[in-house]
């Protein structure tokens, strides 16, 4: 045989896939441990991504313990990704070797529709998710950032400016755009403006941040009272009511028909009444929170006020970049934990308790250590 045929053969053997190091979980315990598997090889339109850090979303922990019926184990769960590019392919134009970049809620979307004709590949029928879904490319399934090496299409991944701290920038890829999206679509961004934040977590924290940077007044509202100083003297908000005591009655009253518009950001059930009250005529509450119960809303209080009750889902990938410099233009980041990976499902343990602020992130790239037992 020639040497010609000998490169050939094998060739043809390679398996077009890397190897991969991370944590998974097998089943609706959720508990992760390490994990090795497979990712597809760099294609023409692809970047290969060091992962150095990876943000904790609640989304991962309902994931985790297939709280909606929808897991497919093993899970290896992760949207809020960064690290630096290590690999370009021939038709890439947007990075070079040693950008920083970050991947977040997607990979993947049909790329015919009308929504991705409109940049919106959010809102595509055939979206993939980042983990728990399926590659178009070569059918092997998604796996998220709680490991060491990521491969994407290029379209999918944003590049991350070099003036925004990395562990800080990761959630800003599910937690930024989701409240990013909404203020821009829905038109609350004016400085003349005044804003309605609900919930002081990982999406309220931001949202104050970024409504604050466009100079707006906010108001945050919360049924923690507790939360009142970090809000107003640390975060910068403007107000903070509380709907949870009987003598802040006075207080909701005083505020109602003076906010334009209304991010809800709790995903825990509780009342929306109340909240479109606060609302002026033409007033917009949007929603951002997942409740596992479906709300209750009398319609004739948003007739009176010709008021709106909307929803939004993160963002297309052209606003998600925009998001990312915007957030750097102003310094914005997320406050967060940063834990080794072996700290994980401690972490998870503590997020279902809501004891974080504001968000977790792994730090991957000094703490993921390879399995002794491989």
């Amino acid at each position: 045989m020639s040497k010609a045929s000998s490169s050939a053969t094998a060739e043809e053997k390679e398996e077009p896939i890397i190897k991969v190091y991370g944590w998974a979980a097998r089943d609706s315990s959720g508990i992760l441990s390490p994990f090795h598997f497979s990712r597809r090889i760099n294609g023409d339109n692809d970047i290969t991504i060091k992962i150095i850090y990876c943000g904790i979303c609640h989304t991962d922990l309902a994931l985790l313990k297939d709280e909606s019926g929808i897991t497919n184990y093993p899970i290896v769960p992760g949207h809020e990704i960064v690290g630096e590019v290590t690999k370009v392919g021939s038709s890439v134009k947007k990075f070079k070797i040693g950008d920083k970049a970050g991947v977040g809620c997607m990979v993947g979307s049909c790329g015919s529709c009308n929504n991705c004709k409109q940049d919106l590949e959010n809102y595509c029928p055939k979206m993939i998710w980042t983990y728990i879904g399926y590659n178009h490319q070569d059918g092997l399934k998604t796996f998220g950032g709680y490991s060491d090496k990521f491969v994407v299409d290029e379209h999918f991944a944003v590049l991350v400016p070099n003036n925004l701290q990395l562990d800080g920038a990761a959630p800003l890829l599910c937690a930024g755009i989701t409240i990013y999206s909404p203020m821009m679509h829905f038109g609350l961004n004016n400085p003349d403006q005044h804003l309605g934040v609900v919930g002081l977590g990982g999406l309220g924290h931001v949202a104050v941040k970024f409504a604050k940077a466009l100079g707006m007044k906010v108001t945050v509202i919360s049924s923690s009272p507790n939360k009142h100083k970090e809000a107003l003297e640390r975060l910068g908000a403007d107000h903070f009511l509380v709907t949870s005591h009987e003598d802040q009655k006075q207080l909701l009253q005083a505020a109602m028909g003076t906010m334009d518009g209304i991010l809800d950001t709790v995903s825990a059930p509780h009342p929306l009444l109340p909240l479109v009250n606060l609302l002026k005529t033409d007033g917009k509450l949007i929603l951002l929170g997942a409740p596992s119960q479906p709300p209750e809303l009398p319609h004739i209080p948003l007739m009176i006020g010709r008021k709106i009750v909307g929803g939004s889902a993160i963002g297309g990938m052209k606003e998600t970049q925009e998001m990312m410099n915007f957030a750097a233009k102003h310094q914005i980041t997320a406050d967060v934990e940063v834990i080794p990976m072996d700290y994980v499902n401690t972490a998870m343990e503590r997020l279902a308790k809501g004891d974080v602020k504001y968000r977790f992130v792994i730090d991957v790239a000094n703490t993921l250590n390879p399995d002794p037992l491989s």
